[in-house]
């Protein structure tokens, strides 16, 4: 009866972290034309600092988004049965997906190489079957990432899941139990760029889904076990300085002097793996730990944002590139610019969500909300 009541209550750490994340990818995005990154549009100059500061947060949000996504789907498990929840992931992950591909992310392409076609219109006829998934890879490793989760969670109640389980939390209890477990992920992702050092976003590049799986399992793992849970929070300041020591880490290796002399590329960029893993596990443990330890309540207002966060995201990246697209030419310094992108982005995304999305039941299911019940 206490497993059960575990799993029936709201994870309300998982709410506010899922939806701060989403808008830490949207801020990325609004400031990707500034930061001389080479992005679908871009401005005449660029912040080396704006690039300096983005580079780390790559190593936070989407690593814990997955982690939370695990959380997540094992506590749906525990609540419905395994072909109710591979229905429900059909309909809310992958016709969403796959909507996203030939109605949002089109206009991406089109202002990328605006030259290249005579008008919008031309260019959907083009590119309406593409099925071109660009910034909703990450809905992509979601619908596999769902799929496995069925043989995982099945597999944490056997003998060798349940010995896998004990053993995390006889861990869990020590300060650096959980830490130690970024020796495990350092290994797995070092070895796999080795022999795939590609950093493509698609599902079949194994040193990315492999190294995404890894949270996302550990998500499942974690929420499992109230012992594991507890003990997050109970060490989240020992995580926190290990966050720290991370970052001093990352950042002395990203200005270190040429090591071209010494080091091999190989080496260098095992090396640069190697901090940034430190980061993202930290930074995950150091992020959950003050959640779970201090976050109890879901607002009614988080509530229908943590509903209208997906759309959102589907949304986002496509709004920004056609905002953008016409505030970079404008006469203005960065800032403004950018500060432009940003409210504007949102204001649009916002209203396209609240106001054409969330009131009809076609626009509600084509992009994963639940469908309202017709009122009597």
């Amino acid at each position: 009866m206490q497993q059960m009541l575990k799993h029936n209550r709201r994870y309300s750490e998982l709410d506010w972290l899922r939806v701060i994340l989403i808008f830490a990818v949207f801020l990325h995005h609004v400031f990707m034309p500034f930061n001389g990154d080479g992005w679908h549009v871009m401005n005449n100059e660029s912040s080396k600092v704006l690039d300096d500061i983005m580079v780390y947060f790559e190593q936070l949000r989407l690593q814990t988004l997955f982690f939370i996504a695990g959380a997540a789907s094992f506590l749906l498990l525990q609540k419905m049965p395994v072909r109710q929840f591979l229905s429900s992931k059909f309909h809310r992950l992958f016709i969403p997906l796959l909507v996203g591909m030939i109605l949002i992310v089109p206009p991406q392409n089109y202002y990328e190489n605006i030259t290249e076609y005579s008008s919008l219109a031309s260019a959907y006829g083009q590119l309406l079957l593409s099925f071109d998934s660009n910034h909703l890879w990450f809905i992509e490793f979601l619908v596999i990432f769902m799929l496995l989760a069925v043989p995982f969670r099945h597999w944490l109640t056997r003998q060798t899941g349940n010995k896998l389980q004990q053993w995390l939390e006889r861990i869990s209890r020590h300060r650096f139990g959980l830490l130690s477990l970024v020796l495990v992920l350092i290994v797995l992702r070092g070895a796999l760029k080795y022999v795939a050092p590609s950093d493509s976003h698609h599902i079949e590049n194994p040193s990315l889904s492999v190294f995404y799986l890894f949270f996302f399992f550990a998500g499942m793992c974690f929420v499992k076990s109230e012992v594991i849970w507890r003990a997050i929070a109970e060490h989240r300041y020992t995580y926190l300085v290990s966050l720290l020591v991370s970052s001093i880490l990352f950042y002395g290796y990203y200005y270190s002097p040429d090591l071209s002399s010494y080091l091999s590329l190989t080496t260098r960029w095992q090396l640069w793996w190697l901090v940034c893993t430190l980061v993202s596990w930290s930074g995950l443990l150091t992020m959950a730990g003050f959640a779970i330890a201090h976050i109890k309540k879901t607002p009614t207002w988080l509530h229908q944002t943590n509903e209208l966060i997906y759309p959102f995201y589907i949304l986002h990246q496509t709004v920004i590139v056609i905002l953008a697209f016409y505030i970079v030419q404008w006469q203005a310094s960065i800032a403004i610019k950018s500060v432009s992108v940003l409210m504007s982005a949102f204001v649009v995304c916002a209203l396209l969500c609240y106001y054409v999305i969330r009131p009809f039941k076609l626009t509600r299911y084509l992009f994963g909300l639940k469908v309202l019940p017709a009122s009597k």
